[in-house]
């Protein structure tokens, strides 16, 4: 919604979506690791090299596709809207892990944990369309792909409910991967463009204004 307003794409709009959306992937990266690192830290690091290590194998590989097209993307921006669409998805694949195991725990825990992260998937759905919508996409279309990133957490949540034990080991690892596949997004994709297309005065406002909200935001659900 609040994309709607936005009627230019100009290189400054597009800088500080791009920061503002790093902003946001850094803040539930910081969290999403603070909360591995709670059921294993071991495993959690070993997550965020994964995640890490994704993140740069997907970008040669699509690096090498010139003709790479999704809707009216093309060439760089077609990848970039593909990586973040990806990175989301599989971050929501760990969220729902959480939601049915916290369920397996009991059924007011599983409540608590699945409606904050119902509200927190707001502010991640805004971030995917702070990159999308700047690059032509329609706002609608824009919606529909944040909707589209959070579908793995109820097709997850059942059977992690109903193997709690056994998904609950992969929690930790599963966290750290998300955690570390955005860190990476954020540090080779969003901010070096972003600061090629607006002023460094303009991304680190964008940046650091988003990360604070979206790190408030966290800890008001807490």
């Amino acid at each position: 919604m609040p994309l709607l307003v936005v009627r230019s794409a100009g290189r400054t709009v597009l800088g500080a979506a791009s920061a503002a959306a790093a902003g946001v992937m850094l803040a539930a990266s910081f969290s999403l690791a603070l909360e591995g690192a709670r059921q294993s830290t071991g495993r959690t690091a070993v997550g965020i090299a994964l995640g890490g290590v994704f993140i740069v194998v997907a970008g040669r590989v699509l690096r090498h596709d010139h003709d790479l097209t999704i809707g009216a993307l093309r060439g760089s921006d077609a990848r970039k809207a593909l990586l973040i669409v990806s990175v989301m998805t599989v971050h929501s694949a760990a969220e729902g892990i959480g939601v049915g195991a916290a369920f397996g725990k009991g059924e007011t825990l599983g409540i608590l944990i699945a409606v904050a992260i119902a509200v927190h998937n707001i502010p991640e759905g805004l971030a995917i369309s702070l990159v999308l919508v700047p690059r032509g996409v329609s706002v609608p279309k824009a919606a529909g792909w944040s909707v589209f990133s959070s579908l793995p957490q109820p097709l997850l949540a059942v059977p992690a409910f109903l193997f709690v034990e056994e998904f609950d080991r992969l929690l930790a690892v599963g966290l750290g991967f998300a955690a570390g596949a955005m860190i990476w997004m954020v540090a080779r994709e969003l901010l070096p463009e972003a600061l090629t297309v607006a002023s460094r005065r303009v991304v680190v406002l964008a940046g650091t204004s988003a990360f604070a909200a979206m790190l408030a935001f966290q800890l008001w659900l807490l």
